[in-house]
């Protein structure tokens, strides 16, 4: 029996938990952001038309028969997609419109049911649908609209494009929670340009009013410190009054003591003095009476009478004096001025004809020393140059006289040809009998009589060096100390004269 109890209760255990098992794997749950859609049977549910062929459950559980119902989940979850849309305005500017579309899958079962049947195996391309629905009426709401409805009223763009978006995403079973318009983009830069008035008359009118603000702030500034320059300078002048009158009332302080007594003490010693005074003057008064005035009175006459004559000898004395005095001044100035003046002229007429001596005789030294040194370093220089000459020309007499006196003939050639040919000059027409060969002895002739002047130049200077030789001995010198010297400047000035001459 009681393993009848434990069978039956096992079985029992076991039909439970293959119920719980069952009820686990056909019981489906909808979270609160999904719909369960379930197909296999025919369904009727609210607001959809007969027939559809699957039910869907939100927000609840349900049964599903394993095998016979399949069971999918559809999310209800907020999706977005980026709106990149190139797009074309009304005035044929190009722009580029840059928002975002946050949508998702209708509440309502009519909703739920257009998206499964669209996007229950393809929830993934759910944005990229959305985008091309979004871009071209997009571009189509722009393109009837110019950039400065956009810019002005971008509220007007995202209700215009949820408008006419609205019919198609209800058929997606969508719906649009947000639609923004986040940059619309100007590559042309149209909307930069149009702004630039404005920003110019901004920042024009920021400029004004800052340059204003400062010169009202500069003003206040000025003032302030001239209203505290005044108060600084109203309460140094105060202070400096008040200063004063405290010190002289300091002053006065200090003095009043000593000045009362010194005031009193005069006061006593003026009336004693006035009684002094007083008494001096009643006996003055009494003298005067009594013994002054008959002896000043007697005194008087004899004094006048003494004084008359002696102020009349004093004036006669003293004029004779005066007058005798002003005549000796008279004369020893005169004589004083005109020795004095004789004395500065004579001594500057002096003075300026000994500078004028001393300067000339300087000058005229200077000059003299200076021409006879002149004269002198002249005279040695042509010395030197005449001795060094006449050596040379009696060492190259000495060595070779035939080169010396060929070149003297050389260096006097022209006045040689010229003299031979002054024979000819008076000859007015010429025959050369020879011709050529005339022509030819004339010159030989010309060059013999030159080659005759060497040998007569030659024999001169032999004979005149042997006189030498038998008058000076082997040792005779010249005046300029050269050998020969004297003999050999004769002849070679002689040379050009005889080759002339022959």
């Amino acid at each position: 029996m009681p393993m009848v109890v434990g069978v039956v209760a096992g079985v029992a255990l076991v039909a439970v938990l293959v119920l719980i098992g069952l009820f686990k794997l056909m019981w489906r749950v909808a979270e609160p952001n999904e719909a369960l859609v379930i197909s296999g049977s025919k369904h009727r549910t609210e607001g959809l038309e007969e027939g559809m062929g699957f039910r869907i459950v939100t927000g609840r559980g349900t049964l599903v028969l394993p095998g016979v119902q399949a069971v999918r989940r559809l999310s209800l979850d907020l999706n977005e997609t980026e709106l990149h849309v190139d797009c074309v305005t009304h005035q044929g500017i190009p722009l580029k419109v840059r928002g975002v579309v946050i949508f998702k899958v209708g509440d309502d079962f009519v909703s739920i049911a257009n998206a499964a049947r669209r996007f229950l195996d393809q929830q993934k391309l759910m944005a990229e649908r959305v985008h091309n629905v979004f871009a071209g009426h997009l571009r189509s709401i722009v393109g009837g609209l110019t950039v400065e409805d956009m810019i002005r009223d971008r509220e007007k763009l995202t209700g215009q494009t949820r408008a006419a978006c609205g019919t198609e995403m209800e058929k997606l079973g969508l719906i649009v929670d947000s639609l923004q318009i986040h940059e619309i983009e100007d590559p042309t830069g149209y909307i930069q340009n149009l702004a630039m008035p404005h920003a110019a008359a901004v920042q024009r009118d920021a400029r004004i009013a800052q340059a204003e603000a400062n010169r009202l702030a500069t003003e206040a500034e000025q003032q302030s410190f001239a209203r505290m320059a005044e108060a600084t300078r109203d309460s140094e002048i105060l202070q400096a009054g008040y200063q004063a009158e405290r010190d002289k009332a300091a002053a006065k302080a200090k003095q009043a003591g000593p000045l009362a007594d010194a005031a009193a003490r005069q006061e006593v010693v003026v009336q004693e003095t006035r009684v002094a005074e007083l008494e001096a003057h009643r006996r003055e008064q009494q003298l005067q009476a009594d013994v002054r005035k008959p002896a000043d009175a007697s005194a008087y006459e004899k004094r006048t009478l003494a004084e008359a004559e002696r102020d009349a000898r004093i004036s006669a004395a003293q004029a004779k004096a005066k007058e005798t005095e002003l005549a000796a001044a008279a004369e020893a100035t005169r004589v004083k001025t005109a020795a004095g003046a004789e004395a500065e002229a004579t001594k500057t007429r002096g003075a300026a004809t000994a500078a004028a001596t001393r300067a000339t005789g300087e000058a005229e030294a200077a000059a003299a020393q200076a021409k006879g040194l002149a004269d002198a370093e002249a005279l040695r220089a042509k010395g030197l140059a005449e001795a060094e000459a006449i050596k040379a020309r009696a060492a190259a007499l000495a060595e070779n006289q035939d080169a010396v006196v060929a070149q003297q003939l050389a260096e006097n050639w022209p006045e040689i040809v010229q003299a031979g040919a002054s024979a000819f000059t008076n000859v007015d027409n010429m025959v050369l009998l020879n011709g050529a060969d005339g022509m030819s002895e004339l010159f030989a002739k010309a060059l013999t009589m030159g080659g005759t002047g060497l040998g007569l130049a030659r024999q001169l200077l032999s004979s005149m060096n042997q006189n030498g030789q038998a008058h000076n001995g082997p040792d005779a010198r010249g005046s300029s100390g050269t050998p020969g010297g004297t003999a050999a400047a004769p002849v070679a000035q002689k040379v050009p004269v005889e080759g002339g001459e022959g």
